[in-house]
Order: C-alpha cells, then structure tokens, then sequence
C-alpha cells in the first residue's frame, strides 16, 4: 500500500472537517480544498517525491515552503496534511530522515550519499547561522508593529522599544513590555503579551506577533498562550503571525479574535547576506522573507484603519465566548472540545453535543 493509501486509514485528522466541509461553505473553491482525503495525501506524496528529487535533501520548513506556500494553487496541499504523509513515506522506506546538528533532514531512499552529504555540507551550516539569529527574528516583526502603532492615532498602547536609534540589529533591542496586569485582572505566571491597545468603543486588545516560518493551526501553544493571557485580562485577542491556517481563522474569528497575515517573515537588516542565501530556491527557497524592521504597506493599513474598526464587534463577540476561550487557552478542555462547543453555541444549539 502506498504512503497515500494508508494515510487515508481512519485515523485522527482533527482539522478535516473545517477543512472540507467549512472551506466550501465560506466560498473556497481551490480544487485542492475540494480533494477526498486520498486525492489529498497522493498528492502531497506526489509532491514530497518531486520535491526531493529535485532539491536531494530538505527540512521540513523548505518542504512546506515549496508545497504550501508556493506552487500552482490546484497543487499546494497545507502542513497538516504533508506531515504525517511524510512519517508514513518514512515508515514505508520510501523516504528517509536523517538528523545533522540536532536538525532533521530528509531526502528519498536510494540517493546517492555522496549527492546527499554535498547538500548537507552546503546547507547545515546555513541552518546553523538562521537558527542563531534567534530572538532577532522576533524582534524584527515585533518592532514593525510597534513602528505600525506609532503611526496610528486612533488607539492607545503599550509596549515601547527603547534604543532602536541607539544601535543597529546586530544586538536586541530593549523592549518595555505591557503590564501583566490591568486593574484587578492579571496573567498567570510570568506572561505578558507583546502589545497592549485600547479603543473608548472595544476597551483592552492583546496583540501577540509571531515571525515564525511554521503556520498558526489553532491547537498550537502560540494560540492556547494568547487566549489565556487575553482572556485573564478581559483583552480582545489580536494575532499578527506569518501563516495563519484556514481552520484558525474559521473557528477562533467566530469568537471574537482578530488576525493578520504578514505573508512575509523578517529577518535583521545585518543578516542580510543570510537572507539572500536561504532566499535561494537551490539552498532553503523562503522566497517570501524580507529584511527589515518597517512596516509594510499592508501592516500600516491594518494596524491603522481595519483593527480599529473591527475591534468594537469582535469585543462583542469575544464578550460572548470567553468563558469557551478561557477554558481552552487554560487547557481545561482540549482543542476538539472548544471547536464543537463554540460551533454549537455560534449556531445556538445546545453545546454540550450535537443532536441527532
């Protein structure tokens, strides 16, 4: 049986329900949305295959980018869907893994190794040097909102860069976080959100950014850590993140949070030379980062004109779930418990379960 077939066994695929059904009810006809789970999985192995054949060897990052992110859009097939095709390509032989410098690579079975160690003697070290810009490749996004909610006049907020004159980004920058706590209500732990904003019509936003290469599925911690932090502190949840999964949009803009795709990620304007290297479709092929620190055209418009006009309904929203929210961020219910509550309560039925 191939790879394909018996990834199509009944098995946990928690996302396929908003991923086909909810899809197509909201209007995405990308063929791709329309496949049969089988049609799906063959051609993310279809893909995987050509893929390695082409490039010899991978991350998983560079396989997403260039089966995701990029390609005709009848063709791309989403992360959830290549990865655990990829674990049964592995299972099957078809497809090995093989680990350098505590990072995972993969090329097809049958290789010739000397093609293989070629490629892993020109990539690993670049490896090396992206993973070593570390919390640089936060700030940069970090400080474009911030750069973002400075030009803007219509909200209040809090979270303020110190020196970004003072230096350039070979170093962090200071960053003076939001209060962990407002009024009475206060995070647990030793959290904070990277912004605070507030509107006299919609009160406290939290917004968190993430500029990171991996999209945001609403059962990652990036997205259980923001609930339980807004939630805490009656903030409306407002996530700025590279990719953002279709089934995150779906089930938690329904409850009132507020999200943005950059489509980019930054990386420090001193690591441009890097930029350029993992940039190449021969080496990583992320064609869509940037380097920098500003914000671009589309940030600028939604940090400036569309939050503050979304906010004051996504309060009302968020008003009406919270308790959901706040149970699912605290992970007192796991991630296919909120989804059907909050399906249920948004359709007004009884949300303890679905009537027959």
């Amino acid at each position: 049986m191939s790879a394909a077939g018996e990834y199509a066994k009944p098995r946990n695929r928690k996302y396929s329900y908003i991923y086909i059904k909810e899809a197509g009810q909201s209007g995405i006809v990308a063929s791709n949305l329309r496949r049969g789970a089988l049609d799906r999985a063959a051609l993310a192995e279809k893909r995987l295959t050509s893929v390695l054949r082409t490039y010899s060897v991978a991350t998983m990052r560079t396989l997403e980018n260039k089966i995701s992110d990029a390609g005709p859009m009848d063709m791309r097939i989403d992360p959830h869907v290549l990865t655990p095709v990829r674990n049964q390509m592995i299972a099957s032989g078809v497809m090995q893994r093989a680990v350098r410098q505590n990072a995972p690579w993969y090329h097809l079975t049958g290789i010739d190794q000397a093609t293989i160690d070629a490629r892993l003697q020109l990539l690993v070290p670049m490896h090396r040097d992206f993973q070593r810009l570390g919390m640089r490749i936060g700030q940069a996004l970090e400080i474009a909102v911030f750069k973002a909610l400075r030009m803007q006049k219509q909200m209040m907020f809090l979270g303020h860069f110190k020196d970004l004159t003072a230096h350039d980004d070979t170093t962090l920058y200071q960053k003076e976080e939001p209060p962990q706590a407002v009024s009475a209500n206060a995070m647990p732990g030793d959290r904070s959100l990277d912004f605070l904003a507030s509107t006299p019509a919609a009160g406290l936003a939290g917004i968190e950014v993430k500029n990171i290469r991996e999209w945001i599925y609403p059962d990652r911690e990036e997205v259980t850590e923001m609930l339980l932090k807004c939630c805490s502190i009656d903030a409306v949840p407002v996530l700025i993140a590279r990719r953002i999964h279709f089934s995150t949009f779906h089930v938690l803009s329904r409850c009132g949070v507020v999200f943005h795709q950059t489509y980019n990620q930054l990386l420090p304007v001193t690591a441009s030379a890097l930029a350029d290297q993992v940039r190449h479709k021969d080496a990583f092929g992320f064609h869509d980062i940037r380097v920098g620190n500003d914000p671009d055209v589309r940030l600028q418009k939604f940090i400036g004109e569309n939050l503050p006009k979304v906010l004051p309904d996504a309060r009302q929203t968020f008003d009406h779930y919270k308790d959901l929210l706040m149970s699912y961020g605290s992970r007192e219910i796991d991630y296919t418990e909120f989804a059907a509550r909050s399906r249920r309560r948004s359709e007004g039925k009884n949300e303890d379960f679905d009537e027959p």
